[in-house]
């Protein structure tokens, strides 16, 4: 799993929240509409208890009721809840607007980050936990730009409005409110401090469910096989207790400081409130009015900051998920760059390793001063034992990973140099899984390009005797295409691989165990397409079955790293060295 943890610090949790920030600034016409509509539903709030207490002190308590005053009265209270009601409205429907807007684009900015990063990345996080930040992350953003975002907004205003209003009424009774704000602050801080703990901990375990999750999906046949239900239950469920335990420590967190908390405060102050009335209307007249309006704007003050305090918890697991959202779109493990020269173009498809070492952990080669040349037209064929840098080298020339030693040139020119679009448009790549994506046949074949025609993907899947299977299928090639392709054998898959592949019309075919899960009388079918194929392209194929490669220009045999024989087939087996006893072993010879 993986095992990174946000512990954010004050400083930290200021620097997301700006940057969380930032992505409102293309809307700032409906933040500064929303922000009016907010202002306006405040005003609303604060003018009620005033009409009340005007009602109350002018009009109930005298026992007088002009019939026209009291009219203005009422029509200006109506008018007052009516204009609250729309703008309250209208606030929160622009600020839910934007909530989705905001996170719409950063979830964009984050799988357009996905498909930038290198393999040394996708290395080390397992897949269930980028899914994660994608989806739970990015949702409980949502939840903190609909919920608290608002909230945080109206407690403010409303806040500083009630203690305008308050110093209105009473100068020294709001005065004395203050006293209460360093308690209150207190608390607030406290409970930030310990629940962003609490919340880094469950983000990243329902992040480790998740991964364990589409782990377990993946590789179900092989945990059914060996009997490794029980054991991965184990660990699913130990991970979700942990989930469990720290959701609940933030429960009792929230529980005991939060609402709880500024509930008692708040009654506290409005018994000091009716305390003071009480002593002071034995010294001076109190009206009723200027009571009621008191204590209808110190509820007005703590009811803000309650609920603030009742959303603390989603704006400290929002920003613990931006967090992890931006740690994932400013990793630099991404994809080789290319420093891409215009001139630099693939025309004969002659390749050339000059001296090249690789480690993917900076410190144990996987290839040492790897050197071969492969001439236009010829096929170079990789053998040798698991682990000994066959797959290296294609990772490498496919620019999967970076490499510091040495260089490969194509043409003459160094693979960094050659544009992206040049190596994707002229090197052709057939893995021993390949990856089918939902759709259909002609989709899979094309994948969306822009310019490939009907006839050139059905051309594509005759050349490799693909087009036998696929007449079969309902619909032909607008036969809808499940998930990976599972409804279709592993050669049915390799052949739809083959036409995508064959579809571009490379200039350089890499071959990475092509032929690996094709069965004998389907293999039969298409080593000679395969000859069809690597005809007057540059071909690099890994081979574990050395009878698919022994009509090779070149056989580079590998160990450790390290080429340590190299030729045809036939000089090869005469020479009798590792190459040899590999062919002696697949062949059953002693």
């Amino acid at each position: 799993m993986e095992n990174n943890q946000f512990n954010l610090s004050f400083n930290d949790q200021k620097t997301v929240l700006l940057r969380l920030m930032k992505y409102t600034l293309p809307f700032k016409g409906i933040l500064t509409i929303g922000f009016i509509m907010l202002i306006i539903s405040t005003i609303t709030g604060v003018a009620t208890p005033y009409l009340v207490m005007i009602f109350i002190d002018d009009y109930l308590t005298p026992g007088v009721f002009p019939e026209s005053e009291i009219m203005w009265l009422v029509i200006a209270f109506l008018a007052v809840q009516l204009i609250g009601a729309i703008t309250t409205y209208m606030q929160i429907y622009l600020f839910q607007y934007l909530a989705f807007k905001v996170i719409q684009q950063l979830r964009i900015d984050a799988f357009d980050k996905i498909g930038r990063l290198g393999m040394r990345y996708f290395d080390k996080v397992p897949g269930g936990s980028v899914v994660s930040r994608i989806t739970n992350d990015t949702e409980a953003i949502v939840e903190m730009f609909i919920g608290v975002l608002a909230t945080f907004l109206m407690a403010f205003f409303m806040v500083i409005s009630s203690f305008i209003m308050m110093f209105v009424l009473n100068v020294r009774l709001a005065l004395m409110a203050l006293v209460f704000m360093p308690v209150i602050v207190l608390v607030l801080a406290v409970y930030r401090k310990y629940s962003a703990n609490f919340f880094s901990h469950a983000r990243q375990l329902l992040s480790d469910l998740n991964a364990k999750l589409a782990e377990s999906i993946e590789g179900m046949k092989i945990i059914q096989v060996f009997n490794q239900e029980n054991r991965l239950s184990n660990e699913f469920n130990e991970i979700n207790e942990m989930h469990y335990k720290y959701n609940m420590k933030n429960v009792r967190l929230d529980g005991l400081l939060l609402r709880p908390a500024i509930s008692m405060i708040s009654v506290l102050a409005i018994a000091l409130i009716l305390g003071y009335f009480g002593l002071l209307s034995f010294e001076s007249t109190v009206t009723a009015g200027v009571i009621f309006a008191f204590i209808q704007y110190m509820e007005r003050f703590f009811e803000p900051l309650s609920q603030v305090s009742q959303n603390l918890n989603i704006f400290q697991q929002a920003l613990v998920s931006a967090s992890r959202v931006f740690t994932l779109m400013d990793d630099d493990r991404i994809e080789p760059a290319q420093s891409e020269d215009a001139a630099s173009k693939v025309t004969d498809g002659h390749i050339e390793f000059r001296n090249v070492t690789f480690s993917y952990d900076g410190s144990t080669e996987v290839l040492k001063d790897i050197s071969f040349t492969a001439r236009p037209g010829e096929t170079v064929a990789l053998v040798g034992h698991t682990g000994s840098g066959k797959s290296s080298i294609i990772n490498l020339f496919m620019r999967f990973y970076e490499f510091e030693q040495g260089d490969i040139l194509v043409d003459g020119h160094s693979i960094k140099q050659i544009p992206k679009q040049e190596l994707k448009e002229k090197v052709g790549l057939v893995l021993q899984d390949p990856f089918i994506f939902y759709g259909t046949i002609e989709s899979n074949i094309r994948l969306y390009h822009p310019a490939m025609t009907f006839e050139q993907v059905k051309a594509a899947a005759e050349f490799v005797y693909a087009d036998k299977f696929i007449s079969k299928l309902p619909g032909d090639y607008s036969h809808k295409v499940i998930e990976k392709g599972s409804a279709f054998s592993s050669g049915e898959r390799q052949l739809l691989a083959f036409a995508r592949t064959m579809a571009i019309d490379p200039k350089v075919l890499i071959l990475d165990e092509a032929t690996a899960n094709i069965d004998s009388e389907t293999e039969e079918q298409i080593q000679h397409s395969l000859e069809r194929m690597r005809r007057g392209r540059t071909t690099l194929a890994i081979a574990h079955r050395l009878s698919t490669i022994q009509d090779a220009d070149q056989i580079l045999v590998l160990n450790k790293g390290e080429i340590v024989e190299q030729g045809t087939h036939d000089s090869l087996i005469r020479y009798g060295g590792i190459y040899h006893k590999m062919y002696q072993l697949q062949n059953g010879q002693q």
